[in-house]
Formats: C-alpha cells, structure tokens, sequence
C-alpha cells in the first residue's frame, strides 16, 4: 500500500476508534459521574470539558519528545481502552477507561496532526466508517459490550490501526492547519445530524412513518418507518463524494458552506418534518467544507522536500571538482541555512497543526455542552450547531485553492458509491418489521406498563435495551418517558427503534425537549389518531408534551392513551402541566376508556395529583400503596403513575425491581366494560 494511502486508512481507523470511546464517555459523564441526576449541570460540564482541556498539553509533549513516540504510545492506549470498555458492564471503572480512552485519543490526534499535512481523506472516511459501523449495529453495540459482533469490530478495527500506525509516514509538508481545525466540528456536526444512523431513522419516521396523524397536531409524531435508516446511505455517499472531489472555485465554492448552514438552521427550528433534510444538506454540506479546506495544502510532502533540496543540490556542486572548491564553503554555508530554516518551518507547521487539531477538540466539547446542558440549564441551545456550522463554513471560504488542479489522494466517485451501497445494505437489514394485530378481536383484559427509561441507561451506566426489554415483559400497551432517537450526548442510539423490535411492538413518538428527545407508546395492537400537545413550560428547562393516541383493539372496541413526562421546576409541584394534561386527556378520549400513563414527578396527596382525580380518574394503582418508583436502587418516591377511567376496572398493580434505569416500571391489568 502507498504511504499516502496507508496514512488515510489508519487516519481513518483511528477516527473510528475515537468516536466509539466518545459514545461511551459522553453517556458516562451524565449517568456515573453525574449520579442519577443530582450532580449540577455546571459539574458535569467542568468534568467533560476539562479532559479536552488537559489535551492541549499533547503538542508540547510532541515537541519535545517527538511525534512519532507519542503517537504509538497514545495509539495503544486508544486500543486497550477501546477493548476494556467493550467488556465493562457499567459503573465507575466503565467511566474512567473511557476517560482514558478518551484522553489517550486526543494525545493521539495531536501526534498524528503534527506530522500529517492532508488529513481529510482520513477524516472523511473515519467519519463515514464510524456511521457504517453504527449502522450494521442497529445503533447499539459499536461501543457497547459483551456480544461477539462488537468484540470482531473492536479487535479488527484495532488490530488494522495498530498495524498502520506502527509503519513510517511520510515526511509533511507545511499546510493541513485549517483542516484540522474542522476535525472535532465536523465530528459534532456528524455525530449530531449529518451521519448519525438515529437521526437518519427517526427523521425518515417523521416523514414516512406507518400511522399518519392528523393535520391538527401542533407539534407531530413520528411513527414506525420501513426501512429507517434507508437515508444514511445518500448522506453518506453524498458526504463521501463532497470531501474526497476536487474543491469547487470561484461563486461554485459558496455552495457547500450554504449547504451545510442551511442544514443547521433546519436543525435549529426543532421540527421533526425538517430532519431529513438537515440530515442530507449538512452531509453534503459538511463534506464539501472539509474539502475546500484541505485543497490549499498541496501534495503531502511538499514542504519536506523543500527542506531537502538545498541539501541536494549542494551534492550536485561537489562534482564539479577542485576548480569549484573555493565557492563550495560560502554556497554550503547558505544552504544550510536555508536547510535549518526550512525545518524550522516544518517544525512550527508540525506544532501548529496539532494546536489546530486540539482547538477543533476544544471546540466539540463546548458546542456539546452547550447545547446539552440547556436541557438542564434552560439557556437557548438553538443556535448551537448553527454557530459550529457557520465556523465551519468560514473557515472553508477563507481557504484559498491552491493553483492548477487538485489530483484527489482517493478516488472519490467509486469510494463514495462504494460507501452508499453498503450504508443502504446495512441499514435494510437493520431494520425490522414490527407487527401489530386485533385480528382475534378484542381481549379482555389489557396489560398497562409506563417506564421512565432514562435514555436508555442504568444505573450503573450500562446501555442496556434487553433489560429494559425485559422489564416490561408481558405488557400489552407500554408509555415511556425520557426517550432519546439519537443524541450524540448518549451515544447516538436509537433507544425507542430498539425497544421495539425487542418487545415486536410499534411505536408512536412524541417530542418534548426537541425532535429526537420525548415519549412515546407502543402496542400490540394497532395505533391510530395521534394527537401531541406542548404543555406549558412553567420555568422549567426541558420541554414536556401529552402523546394521545388511540389503541385500535379489534371490533369496535378503542382505548385512549395519553403518555406524558410531567417537567415542572426544581422542588415544585407541576399542578400546571397536571391540569393542562388532565385536560387534554378527557377531551381526546371523548367518553372512550382512558389510560393516562407516565413520570408525573408527584405524589399521591400532592396538588398535581389531585388534578386527575378532580378530572374524574382514577389511582390505578392505589390497591399497591405505597408504590415508590424512583430511584430504582432505593426506591423512595411515588413518582410513576397510572391513571384510568372508572370504567376500566384494575388488577395485579406492581412495580417490578430492576435497575435497567433509574426508575421502576409500573404496570397494571385493566378490564374492558363490556361492549
């Protein structure tokens, strides 16, 4: 293999390696480090951004002991830390050797900045292959432990880029600063929307789902897609094609920055009809940025070669023989020092892309926490990836092309065809069909579960959709709170997508916080009628919603849903949000059997509370009081709610201990009134 090439792959390999440790620290740092929530925001923030911070120590350690020591070493580092979180199952040592990893990444960065001057083909491809990665795992297990898939992919992976780094690179020259500059932006930007397998799937579940809900919802649904994920393929094709082609000149360069904007402000809207194309305009966006950026660098090499040459042309003058003796001193002299000078140059070009690679870090960390921590702060998030885009996007612009053509270092047509058609491959067979059925006609009785699943998240940190699976096990309608479709901040996991086909229950999806953050409803029965209503804020930072949805159980026998996650202030009663919910309940059930479900963050007396038994339901679950749900390992508070009509009679209420996430599941068996 060439050694530009073999730089690109490794380039690449490593990219895959850091973005699968990130998935697992990021998560970490909210549910280990951040205890269940009661750790501040602004703590957790200091502690993820303060890593990123240390790494801007790794230039200097490249400096003075050299880059290729550092970079083997951090290398290694990267691999074992990789490994060993594959088969942590959560808890503390979880979070620290993804720390590690984590560390051990930007250190390798760094090193691999300082002595490569034309880093996108690598960083493209790394990009594009931690997506096709994600996706041949539905999402779940590229960073996640125990089973073998993820074990291959972690060793396989590794093994290749132990063995490219270990080889000699080639000598750089003095260009590539502002393409890196852009590596951890353009990792946000991926992870967050461009390239994310989640995203992808929960925006084609917007625009494509199974269930159409009305033209009245305010807010919108998602619903079951066929093949989801489907779109990822044409991103990363079109991302693929943009990075690796020569750069567009002249007004035609403007069109990748625009693109790429355009799909930041979709973003920032927070709608779920506008995902998709953010999704695909920033791809191809993000792709063309990348491109016009490393354009002004050159062949690799350039600069070394440079330094070489008065090197070389002196030899050329000591053939000429003793007659030439006496200007060979002064000729040699001012070679040399156009030799030292050149270096000096290579040498400040070495330390400034590894600065510019740390910087681009830098920049990745505070945009996430940023935008993540509004979600607990309640600043305006919006504009976050907006501003992150718009760096990008200047930064492209500013670079200017270097003269004559620019020969790709990878071929960017066949690559990018090759990419696409193995994402959609992928990602058709990640998905699967649910299915759903009143064909035997009405039952009569209904299992009823509601479960704050925390993102999927244990207690102990761990990912862990079977046990969440498992939890609600033999419930026939299940209402979920705190459901994320793909925030980089957990991993980018399509948490909702993986319950479902665990449990063959459809789904329909709610936002509350944005288009990826809500609740959700699944059945074994047939949904229909969605109806989604915001509820009033109250000063509380997350958004909340009430999910309607209609339960089709065969005949003509309906039961109302509502699914709601109650989000009032720190240390206040949401008495508002409860009355707005209640409310909206008892006129979407419009005298059907009525189930309201979910988190209500109250307790039995409270005035919250009182709000749905003043609106004619009933305590489902009140032959178990006292019935705490939260925390799951402690249990200590009513929290988890069931509430009915009294035409639904109740049976076998519980709440099953497990620790698959911070709260427990409660169910209840609800008896139809006769037809």
């Amino acid at each position: 293999m060439r050694y530009r090439h073999l730089t690109t792959v490794t380039l690449a390999l490593g990219v895959v390696l850091l973005a699968d440790v990130l998935r697992v620290f990021l998560p970490a740092v909210i549910t280990i480090f951040g205890q269940a929530a009661s750790t501040p925001a602004e703590l957790l923030g200091a502690f993820a951004f303060g890593w990123f911070l240390l790494a801007l120590a790794a230039p200097a350690l490249v400096r003075r002991v050299g880059a290729r020591p550092v970079t083997l070493v951090a290398a290694v580092l990267l691999v074992v830390a990789r490994l060993a979180v594959n088969g942590q199952p959560g808890g503390r040592l979880q979070l620290w050797l993804a720390t590690a990893g984590l560390l051990a990444g930007l250190v390798w960065l760094a090193g691999v900045a300082a002595g490569t001057d034309r880093p996108v083909p690598g960083l493209a491809l790394g990009l594009a292959l931690s997506a096709f990665v994600h996706t041949v795992l539905d999402t779940y297990r590229s960073a996640f432990f125990g089973a073998w898939p993820a074990w291959l992919a972690a060793v396989v992976v590794g093994g290749l880029f132990l063995a490219g780094q270990a080889r000699p690179t080639p000598p750089a020259g003095t260009g590539g600063v502002r393409s890196w500059l852009l590596a951890g932006p353009a990792l946000l930007l991926a992870g967050m929307v461009a390239l994310s397998p989640a995203v992808a799937r929960t925006a084609t579940s917007y625009q494509f789902g199974l269930l159409r809900s009305d033209s009245a919802d305010e807010v919108g649904v998602a619903t079951v897609p066929l093949f989801g994920a489907v779109p990822l393929a044409v991103a990363v094709g079109g991302f693929l094609l943009a990075a690796l082609a020569s750069p567009r000149r002249g007004a035609w360069r403007w069109l990748g920055p625009t693109a790429l904007v355009g799909g930041a402000v979709l973003v920032a809207l927070e709608r779920g009809d506008l995902l998709l194309p953010a999704v695909l305009l920033s791809a191809v966006g993000l792709g063309a940025c990348l491109a016009s950026a490393g354009a002004v660098d050159g062949p690799a090499g350039n600069g070394a070669d440079e330094a070489r040459a008065p090197a070389v042309n002196g030899d050329a003058h000591a053939e000429q023989g003793p007659a030439r003796a006496a200007e060979r001193g002064p000729a040699r002299a001012a070679e040399r020092g156009l030799a030292q000078a050149a270096g000096r140059d290579l040498a400040r070009a070495a330390g400034r892309r590894g600065y510019a690679a740390v910087a681009g870090m830098l920049v990745f960390a505070v945009a996430a926490v940023a935008y993540y921590s509004a979600y607990d702060l309640g600043h305006p998030n919006a504009g976050v990836p907006v501003v992150v885009a718009v760096l990008v996007a200047a930064v492209a612009l500013a670079a200017r092309p270097a003269p004559g053509p620019v020969r790709p270092s990878v071929p960017p047509v066949w690559t990018a065809a090759s990419a696409a058609v193995l994402t959609l491959l992928a990602a058709i067979a990640s998905d699967e069909l649910l299915s759903a059925s009143n064909r035997d006609g009405p039952p009569d009785t209904v299992r009823v579960a509601a479960y704050n699943v925390r993102m999927g998240f244990g207690m102990d940190g761990r990912f862990d959709p079977d046990a969440l699976a498992r939890a609600v096990a033999g419930a026939d309608v299940v209402a979920l709170s705190e459901v994320d479709r793909g925030w980089l901040l957990n991993g980018g996991h399509d948490t909702l997508d993986l319950l479902a086909e665990r449990l063959d229950m459809p789904y329909v999806f709610a936002p509350a916080a944005d288009p990826l953050w809500g609740d959700a409803v699944l059945s074994r029965w047939p949904l229909d009628a969605a109806r989604t209503r915001p509820l009033p804020a109250v000063g509380a930072p997350t958004g909340a919603q009430a999910l309607g949805i209609t339960v089709d159980l065969g005949g003509d026998v309906r039961l109302a849903v509502v699914a709601t996650h109650l989000q009032p202030p720190p240390g206040e009663d949401p008495v508002v949000q409860a009355g707005a919910v209640a409310d909206f309940a008892v006129r979407y059930a419009a005298g059907r059997p009525l189930v309201v479900a979910g988190d209500l963050n109250t307790e039995p007396g409270d005035p919250a509370f009182a709000e749905f038994t003043r609106a004619g339901l009933v305590d489902a679950l009140a032959a178990a009081r006292p019935l705490p749900t939260s925390p799951a390992d402690d249990p200590r508070q009513q929290i988890d709610h069931i509430f009915v009509t009294p035409d639904l009679a109740t049976a076998d209420p519980a709440a099953p201990p497990g620790t698959a996430s911070d709260h427990l599941p409660v169910v209840v068996t609800l008896t139809l009134p006769p037809a």
